[in-house]
């Protein structure tokens, strides 16, 4: 039974994340593997779900000068075979690391392939010149290693994190009313609070590296610049978004603190919250308990969608916790309230696509921020979408489960036909 929720979803999907966090996970399992070899590597054979396979293709890797793919990460992580080092395991990806990892790729030892499994998968099977057979597989967590053994011999039972330990707090979670997780977050404690008050930092900072790049952030700020649009809150929470959403895909070596186990679902959740109470002058405990809110809610949403879906989780899971957040700042335990905040976000964006982790997702993350912001002014004022328009439910929870119902069943065949697409310009 799980006593304390906030907790145990700050242990599980609230961690510092550098690079995207599929191909970092690809590099995980790879690490896992890889430790446990004697042997030189010969061949080394991946397969992720469709959702992982999508997100490793076009974003830009750290530490490897611009390079893109899970295919690298996965060989950069047979090289480094440092699991211990986390989501931060490409902090290690030194030169001399990816020039190895660039000839393994071009020797065709490290090969992935998409495969028809549900919710997160990856899983590694290597081959060394000793004769050597290691397998691992993580699953239903970007950290959680529900396999690792050697020679058909296993070698762990469970690790921290395991897809075990997750879902004895993901069915509480998704048993949890909405009055539940504000509860939760009020309770949070003073260690809680700062390593939320961490994570909002770290995604601050990112958005101060992601200002130097000339991409989304930057021409946001143009058109403020050049009078287009106006200096206010909404568009200075969606410059900073956006700026360390570019930085990530753009593969700078920063790590941010994720939120639902993703780095860009982490800066919606974390920093629009975090920006915007500072800016209306809302005292520092509240903002912090309404970023655990927000991380709550972002972990209930995907307890119905799965950790990766065809739908944009910024939009949908983070954007829901980040427009919550805001009413609660200033309305406090307000259930309508946040409710109708749901729902007009929902509502407004919920049919957004995801099509792979790119430098494409900081136009997401832009646009989910402003569905956010208007989304919690209406909330704050009572005022939403109600159970009599589209697939919007009575509570927030019908709505989100009735958008998990249109994403896992009439969108089934989204992600595999975005793979073949993403495919097929590969192969061209």
């Amino acid at each position: 039974m799980v006593t304390n929720l906030l907790k145990e979803v700050l242990k599980h999907q609230v961690y510092p994340a550098m690079g995207c966090t599929e191909p970092v996970s690809v590099a995980l399992c790879a690490a896992h593997a890889a430790a446990q070899a004697k042997g030189k590597i010969i061949k080394a054979v991946f397969a992720a779900d469709a959702g992982t396979f999508k997100n490793g293709l076009g974003v830009r890797i750290p530490n490897t000068a611009g390079e893109r793919g899970n295919l690298l990460a996965a060989a950069a992580g047979l090289i480094i075979a440092k699991p211990s080092l986390g989501m931060e395991i490409l902090k290690a990806c030194t030169p001399a690391v990816l020039k190895k990892a660039k000839e393994m790729t071009a020797k065709k030892i490290v090969r992935i392939e998409a495969v028809d499994k549900k919710g997160f998968y990856i899983e590694c099977n290597l081959q060394t010149d000793k004769n050597e057979l290691i397998a691992c597989v993580i699953s239903g967590g970007h950290t959680a290693v529900t396999l690792l053994e050697k020679n058909g011999k296993p070698l762990i039972k469970s690790t921290a994190g395991t897809k075990t330990n997750a879902a004895d707090f993901k069915a509480g979670l998704a048993k949890a009313a909405l009055k539940d997780l504000i509860k939760e977050a009020q309770k949070a404690d003073r260690a809680d609070l700062a390593y939320i008050k961490k994570g909002a930092l770290m995604n601050m900072a990112a958005a101060r590296s992601g200002a130097a790049l000339k991409k989304v952030g930057y021409y946001l700020q143009q058109l403020v610049v050049n009078d287009m649009l106006d200096n206010n809150i909404v568009n200075s929470s969606k410059i900073l978004a956006a700026r360390a959403a570019d930085a990530r895909m753009d593969g700078l070596p920063i790590p941010v603190m994720s939120s639902g186990e993703s780095g860009n679902q982490g800066i919606v959740a974390v920093l629009v919250p975090w920006h915007v109470g500072k800016q209306m002058l809302v005292d520092e405990d509240t903002i912090l308990r309404s970023i655990a809110l927000s991380h709550l809610l972002n972990g209930y949403v995907k307890c119905f969608t799965g950790e990766l879906a065809p739908i944009c989780g910024c939009a949908i899971a983070a954007g829901v916790g980040a427009s919550a957040a805001l009413v609660y700042q200033q309305n406090g335990a307000d259930i309508k309230g946040i409710t109708l905040a749901v729902n007009n976000i929902i509502s407004d964006i919920g049919g957004m696509l995801c099509d792979g982790a790119k430098s494409g997702c900081a136009l997401k993350v832009a646009s989910s921020v402003d569905s956010a912001l208007r989304a919690a002014f209406m909330g704050m004022r009572h005022y939403g979408i109600t159970e009599v328009e589209g697939f919007v439910g009575k509570t927030a929870e019908q709505t989100i489960q009735n958008l998990s119902k249109i994403s896992n069943i009439g969108m089934r065949q989204v992600d595999s036909c975005i793979v073949d697409i993403m495919q097929d310009k590969t192969n061209a």
